[in-house]
């Protein structure tokens, strides 16, 4: 006899098995209004419940030849696969199936380390299998993490998964981040999303929450990303084990530049207040402590986590005012209600090619012309992938769409030149399946940079009409024929007297026709055209060599001209 399971699991929290259960299995129209949230604020982290249990073959981990690079981890659009660093003495109550080795890392010696799958939330993408940089010797195409069938892995390793959170994480403070491995240890705060099987654009999103996650105030655009991370009922934005995640919000394709931009000022107008107003409770709180907090360096995790406990000292004296019968002191109560915002938060506007180079432009550029400290991540898929597959201005040149059927006439508009020209503004192009560690750099750079920075990473889209799994090879033939050329623009090189524009990819290697005709959107007008596709394609050609040529001239100025 067969039995449906449940849409949620038995041990999730009430609202989730009460509200958001029968939202997920198609029965949210006999849910009487009282009990939806009253104000429209949902809970966070809970596309974990969902469990949706649609991969065949789920990654399959061999500890033996694992190298621990965190490549894997990395690249997964889903945040299935996670990786622990912990003390031996955790195993004493692992599951008999559970496998651990021994760690390689420098920084923890005599540690043991997991690298493990939850199989109910993985789509079978197969992305982690083709980015393993490791090939067994024992068995030609075999890897340190291979495809096998879910069904009888799924209860083994749901029981192994739950185990695996439970083991205690790294503290972040401890680690470099600029380096992979060491980022990949950190818990995403964007995990199971509903995104497509093997998508190009989380990846992004995901190492974000990792390196920013406890702090970041994000604005995101309608789009792909809008769905897969706010679509009622189930959202991926998720908290750490200390309560701490992203605060997120949707605003629309045409003004979310601006809605960030507005999140931005407010958290600068509160926190120039809160200094105020700490200046004049200095004889209250503390001049040392007060002090310690206006002058604190909060550029690193170990600054924000020293931070952090001033302010928790900082409210534990406030409060121990506020609760005195003799306490008329105004300042207290609104310096307890502004205190937090004296940690460091980083805002991120977030949205597509449709949102940044077209509907949304003006208002982009608004925000990048105000020198406001905003970080800007455009997901690149080079088309409206959420609307139906429109040609945006991101769109190039010789690939089809809609509104472009016999093929797009013109060359993709140049967002990170434009940007440029600002002269104050970080720009930096990424591809994480070409290069990850420039795609990490670029982050962290982003976000110290005391200014506006604009990311805009390549994110390969089954609107391409590619294997999904060969993603992040389609990316890297991408950089190595020229299409998409990786570089930063970093306004802190000029002062040190460097060229601000570094070229992070070599020039290209391949023919263009190697990366375009691997996606249908390229080669179905060969099929339908073939004289206008070549026309284009040679067009195309010409305008890969044309800026590749631009920006290794700008590259190679000194910078002494570039001052004058």
């Amino acid at each position: 006899m067969l039995t449906r399971l449940p849409p949620v699991p038995v041990q999730a929290p009430p609202f989730v098995r009460q509200v958001l259960g029968p939202m997920i299995a198609g029965e949210g129209d006999a849910l009487p209004v009282s009990a939806l949230p009253c104000d429209g604020t949902y809970p966070s982290g809970t596309a974990s419940w969902e469990k949706r249990n649609i991969a065949l073959e789920l990654p399959v981990w061999d500890p033996d030849i694992c190298i621990q690079c965190g490549k894997c981890v990395m690249v997964c659009p889903h945040a299935v696969i996670r990786m622990k660093v912990y003390d031996a003495a955790n195993l004493k109550d692992a599951p008999e199936t559970f496998l651990a080795t021994e760690a390689r890392f420098k920084e923890f010696p005599h540690m043991k380390y997991t690298l493990q799958v939850s199989p109910e939330d993985c789509t079978g993408c197969g992305l982690c299998v083709e980015a393993c940089p490791v090939k067994d010797k024992r068995q030609v195409g075999r890897r340190a993490i291979n495809m096998a069938p879910q069904p009888p892995l799924r209860e083994r390793e749901k029981v192994n998964w739950e185990y695996f959170l439970s083991l205690p994480d790294v503290d972040a403070a401890n680690l470099n981040l600029g380096a992979i491995k060491n980022s990949q240890l950190v818990t995403p705060l964007f995990e199971f999303s509903g995104a497509c099987s093997g998508c190009g654009e989380t990846p992004y999103i995901k190492l974000a929450t990792q390196l920013f996650g406890d702090r970041m105030v994000v604005a995101n655009a309608t789009g792909c990303s809008s769905i897969y991370g706010g679509n009622l009922p189930t959202t991926p934005w998720t908290i750490n084990a200390d309560g701490r995640g992203p605060a997120w919000s949707n605003s629309l394709f045409e003004d979310n530049a601006e809605f960030g931009l507005g999140m931005r000022v407010t958290i600068d107008k509160q926190q120039e207040y809160a200094c105020e107003l700490l200046a004049r409770c200095t004889s209250i709180v503390g001049e040392e402590l007060v002090e310690a907090v206006l002058d604190a360096d909060q550029y690193t995790e170990a600054g924000i986590q020293a931070q952090r406990a001033r302010i928790s000292l900082m409210k534990q004296r406030l409060e121990h005012l506020e609760g005195q019968a003799n306490c008329e002191n105004p300042r207290v109560q609104e310096l307890l209600s502004l205190v937090d915002v004296l940690v460091r938060r980083s805002v991120w506007i977030i949205g597509g090619d449709g949102w940044a180079y077209d509907i949304g432009f003006g208002g982009l550029d608004h925000v990048l012309a105000s020198g406001r400290n905003v970080n800007v991540l455009v997901l690149d898929t080079e088309v409206y992938s959420n609307t139906g597959g429109q040609a945006s201005k991101s769109t190039p040149r010789a690939a089809v769409a809609k509104f472009a059927a016999r093929g797009k006439a013109t060359a993709k508009k140049d967002l990170g030149m434009l940007a440029m020209a600002y002269g104050n503004v970080y720009v930096a192009r990424v591809a994480m399946g070409a290069n990850d560690q420039q795609t990490l750099r670029a982050f962290l750079e982003a976000e110290a940079y005391e200014g506006p920075s604009l990311i805009l990473a390549y994110s390969h889209c089954i609107a391409h009409g590619i294997d999904m799994r060969r993603g992040m090879d389609q990316q890297k033939l991408a950089v190595q024929t020229g299409y998409w050329p990786l570089y930063s623009y970093n306004q802190v090189l000029l002062d040190e007297g460097k060229n601000p524009l570094m070229l992070d990819s070599k020039e290209p290697t391949l023919p263009l026709e190697e990366f375009a005709y691997n996606e249908t959107r390229y080669s179905m007008l060969l099929k339908s055209n073939e004289e206008r596709a070549e026309t284009l394609m040679d067009l195309a050609k010409k305008d890969v060599q044309e800026r590749w040529q631009h920006y290794r001239q700008l590259a190679a100025v000194p910078s002494h001209e570039i001052e004058k």
